[in-house]
């Protein structure tokens, strides 16, 4: 099944080189960068060989920003260590930029072609590989296995449907897992799934999202008095089909309050421009904010066209919706990371279609964080009552959080430290 692997990689390679150039007509791939995906002579091999080097592969921004933290501990621990990331997104790449340290690198991650992923081991040369979620590239964890380097895979995550799409090709599937000397799996479902795959070593330790910390979390103070004379509450993730919602909800609340500002932050900022139209279509004052921005007096509908900056937007809000979870075409693929806003105090409202983070919405209902709503009346109805509310979330509730975190955050650091040579 591997040769078979590796020959439709080979013979499809020119195809997902096409694909590539037309994402960068879409303005999806770094114009700059995008070379690194493809060619081993972009890799910008950047390696001091008197230290240790770590590897981590996170596919995109929430599992870049759970693996800051977890460098930072391993930092504190050992001063001898450089870091590599790999991500696949443009935007985990521009988010990246803002927040790497002295020996932290950003590059892309290579296509999973046999060539290239020797060419990227033996220029890299990581003494440590991790694997962050779902990235199960087999290409590269042969590799990494053949040239018996310690590899981890961290948070690791494996819902139902991915499980039952592995248990088609069953028997390939648990020889590409047993290539990780260590899963560290990230929920209950994640473990019971990966005991079925016949995982040799794993360990079930948390979900390392709840270890993100919240830095630069403030809004300029310009825009903090601009803000100070509005309602304010926050649509965060929004993904295609929840516009249209958000919008008529902000219509319910203003039949209550005149001076309603809802701020959307779209999963997707490409999506700005046809949240900006759609709004106008509702006869709604509308601005797309992007980085130094000022607010515009009088606004109503604040679309933010930036990356990394939602926490200074939970931080200032005290109702945030969800979103992906309120499409029912995506029942089974729903939910978004809900971690942030509730380390922040927020109340959160989500829709039925949680399914990816099922169980952290759980523990979040259990300390009365998070509610459930079913469409635009029901979420209306739900932030006016938070108005008029004295407080939502204890100071107890949000210690609790850092608490489960900060434990998750030093087991996973000690696992990682314990398989450096």
């Amino acid at each position: 099944m591997l040769k078979v692997y590796r020959f439709l990689t080979f013979v499809l390679f020119p195809l997902v080189v096409v694909f590539i150039y037309l994402r960068i007509f879409l303005k999806k791939e770094d114009r700059k960068r995008f070379k690194e995906k493809i060619f081993s002579s972009h890799f910008r091999i950047d390696r001091d060989n008197r230290k240790k080097l770590i590897w981590f592969h996170a596919a995109s921004i929430g599992e870049c920003l759970s693996i800051l933290p977890l460098i930072d501990e391993l930092n504190k621990k050992n001063k001898n260590l450089d870091f590599l990331i790999t991500s696949v997104s443009l935007s985990s790449s521009i988010l990246l930029e803002k927040k790497l340290g002295q020996n932290i690198v950003h590059r892309f991650f290579p296509l999973d072609l046999e060539r290239l992923s020797e060419s990227f081991l033996n220029g890299w040369k990581p003494d440590i590989v991790c694997f962050v979620d779902s990235e199960i590239w087999p290409n590269f964890l042969y590799k990494i296995k053949e040239k018996n380097i310690p590899l981890l895979l961290v948070n690791a995550r494996l819902t139902k449907k991915s499980f039952n799409k592995w248990k088609i090709i069953l028997n390939f599937a648990t020889k590409i897992f047993k290539n990780f000397d260590l899963c560290l799996a990230a929920s209950d479902e994640s473990k019971n799934n990966l005991v079925k795959l016949q995982v040799k070593n794993l360990k079930y330790i948390g979900n390392l999202k709840y270890s993100v910390k919240n830095i630069n979390s403030e809004i300029e103070d310009s825009n903090k008095k601009i803000l100070k004379d509005y309602k304010t509450w926050c649509a965060a993730s929004i993904h295609r089909g929840e516009e249209n919602l958000i919008l008529k909800t902000h219509l319910e609340i203003k039949k209550k309050y005149n001076n309603i500002l809802t701020i959307v932050i779209p999963r997707h900022i490409d999506r700005s421009s046809y949240i900006e139209n759609l709004s106008r279509k509702f006869n709604l004052n509308v601005q797309i904010l992007n980085d130094n921005n000022l607010i515009n007096p009088g606004v109503e509908i604040l679309i933010i066209n930036s990356f990394g900056v939602m926490p200074k937007y939970f931080n200032y809000c005290k109702n945030i919706f969800i979103g992906k979870s309120l499409i029912k075409s995506e029942k089974n693929v729903g939910g978004q990371n809900p971690i942030e806003a509730a380390k922040l105090g927020c109340k959160i409202f989500h829709g039925p279609y949680i399914y990816n983070f099922q169980e952290v919405y759980e523990l979040l209902k259990s300390h009365g964080v998070a509610e459930e709503v079913k469409n635009e009346n029901e979420l209306a109805k739900k932030v006016i009552e938070n108005f008029e509310s004295s407080k939502l979330t204890s100071h107890k509730q949000i210690e609790l959080l850092n608490i489960y975190g900060e434990k998750i955050l030093k087991e996973t650091t000690e696992v990682i430290n314990s398989h450096l040579r």
